[in-house]
């Protein structure tokens, strides 16, 4: 880039969000129509599709195409309309949140999508809290108008009054089940129809001079057109108008209803992020904001996963620029152990591919191969010493110790423990007085899925089995004597996890509560920041 304002014109022109919704309210498709309208994949319907396309093309997982749900996040980069777009796809299953959880932490908005039955669910509520906590901008996409659907301004007093957000409807649907006709596209007063062709991509528009347009009552029945006036009369009597700072800070969510299984709504969806989403916002550090027109490179690992590729054993780390003009090759300072990095083979993923990204800005997110180096919360800078804030890492709320069916394997079964902790997939500990492994986890699924990876990816059958430990914590203190009396104390109920931090194991809630009363100059935590 030969200048500082191409530099910040490019920048300006990138979209990093993610999309949050409660399983099964359209997450994927809703993926894949975004993916088909910004041109990154010509496969529409992969989800009704049978045998190798029949999940979308962000579940590339085996786990994920046999159970039909997203358990890790992919990131797919295309460009529409002179902006390119970096979409963090999340996992939609609950006992998956924390992967989730650390995707938001690399995002500038967030997509949220309501099934138009149900209204807000309990996952969409616990993602959306996080969004809250780091003043995430939220647009609401309202799905599955084509089926039946809740009342539209029901649906609108349920946002605002569980999620304390204004609203404002950035379009209006027309009817809902068998009778759906399209929306009314408030921002840019026109009317888009649903196609009379599923094959079709975009609805049939035609704009209006405002509600009052002739055009509108040869276009609709008579009831529809009607019906119409007066809803959205009263929604704008009712609601504010969008104002975009609220939206930007968090405070307003623009709603867009719409069916992604119909492609229909997607196209307005799209342009209203083009349009209304914030460009990369600063970074928060220990200190100071990282700003992403600073000229000097800086970013974060956010999530590494490993073994994307069966035919290479290979790990990939998850980058967030956070600032700067970023070229292949460069050398960068890795924080943590004080030591360089060279990126040869950085990649940009589009879509299910991946290419050799030989340049990117701030908001990109790139993928860097690696043997183990990088950790989830690790810092690349070209210098400065920067802590990036606000990484987490939960206690797990359920403890199963796993045994190798082949007891040779108990090395092997190590190591693929430690990798897939380092990945941030489960937590592992090691006891103290057990030459065992205890995994942690958020929800009962992942035991699951970490058993089908352990044999499929690292060829090593396991068995998880029930411990008498229900939970875990951190534990820290400004004394390191009284730690150390502590952990000699306690023995039988310590152990580290993979970055070598000691680890409480508590038998039930009493165990843990007599603990921390008893130790009042240690602090037993529920999370543990990763400062990177």
């Amino acid at each position: 880039m030969s200048s500082m304002t191409e530099f910040a014109d490019t920048v300006s022109r990138r979209r990093t969000f993610a999309i949050i919704a409660h399983p099964d309210a359209g997450k994927t498709t809703l993926t894949e129509k975004l993916l088909l309208f910004g041109g990154a994949i010509q496969l529409a319907g992969a989800v009704k599709a049978r045998g190798d396309a029949r999940r979308a093309r962000s579940d590339w997982m085996k786990v994920e195409k046999e159970r039909g749900i997203s358990v890790t996040v992919s990131v797919m980069t295309f460009d529409y309309e002179n902006r390119t777009f970096n979409l963090l796809d999340t996992p939609g299953h609950e006992d998956f949140s924390e992967d989730t959880y650390r995707t938001l932490t690399a995002v500038d908005s967030a997509v949220m999508v309501i099934d138009a039955a149900k209204g807000i669910e309990e996952q969409t509520r616990k993602l959306f809290e996080v969004c809250r906590l780091r003043n995430v901008p939220i647009i609401t996409f309202i799905n599955k108008m084509d089926r039946e659907a809740r009342d539209p301004f029901e649906l609108l007093s349920q946002i605002e009054d569980e999620l304390q957000l204004h609203v404002t409807p950035a379009s209006w649907p027309i009817g809902m089940g068998p009778g759906f006709l399209g929306c009314y596209d408030l921002m840019k007063d026109r009317l888009v129809l649903m196609p009379k062709s599923r094959s079709s991509l975009a609805g049939e528009t035609t704009t209006c001079d405002g509600l009052d347009d002739p055009k509108i009552d040869q276009l609709l029945p008579s009831h529809a057109a009607a019906e119409l006036r007066e809803q959205v009369e009263m929604a704008r009597g009712l609601m504010p108008e969008f104002d975009l700072e609220m939206y930007r800070e968090g405070h307003l969510t623009p709603v867009y209803f719409g069916s992604a299984v119909n492609s229909f709504g997607v196209r307005e969806l799209l342009d209203g992020l083009a349009e209304l989403a914030p460009p990369p916002r600063p970074q928060p550090a220990v200190g100071r904001n990282i700003d992403p027109l600073e000229d000097k490179v800086s970013g974060f690992v956010f999530k590494i996963q490993a073994n994307m590729d069966p035919k290479h054993r290979d790990r990939i780390a998850f980058f967030r620029l956070a600032s700067g003009h970023f070229k292949r090759g460069m050398k960068l300072k890795h924080v943590r152990t004080d030591k360089q990095v060279n990126l040869h083979n950085p990649l940009l993923f589009l879509a299910q591919d991946r290419e050799i990204a030989e340049e990117a800005v701030a908001g990109d997110i790139i993928g860097i191969p690696n043997h183990g180096n990088l950790r989830i919360g690790d810092a690349l800078t070209e210098g400065e010493p920067i802590q990036f804030t606000g990484i987490p890492s939960f206690a797990p709320e359920m403890l199963q110790r796993v045994r190798p069916e082949d007891p040779m394997k108990a090395k092997h079964l190590g190591a693929a423990l430690i990798q897939l902790a380092e990945e941030g997939a489960a937590r592992v500990f090691k006891p103290n007085l057990d030459s065992g492994w205890i995994v942690g986890v958020v929800g009962v699924l992942q035991f699951d899925v970490l058993a089908d990876r352990i044999r499929t990816e690292y060829g090593i059958p396991v068995k998880f089995e029930q411990t008498q430990y229900i939970t875990a914590r951190w534990i820290e203190s400004d004394d390191p004597v009284l730690l150390k009396k502590f952990r000699d104390a306690n023995g039988s109920t310590l152990a580290e996890d993979h970055d070598g931090d000691p680890v409480f194991l508590a038998r039930n809630n009493w165990h843990l509560d007599t603990a921390i009363e008893q130790n009042p100059k240690l602090r037993f935590l529920k999370t543990k920041e990763k400062l990177a």
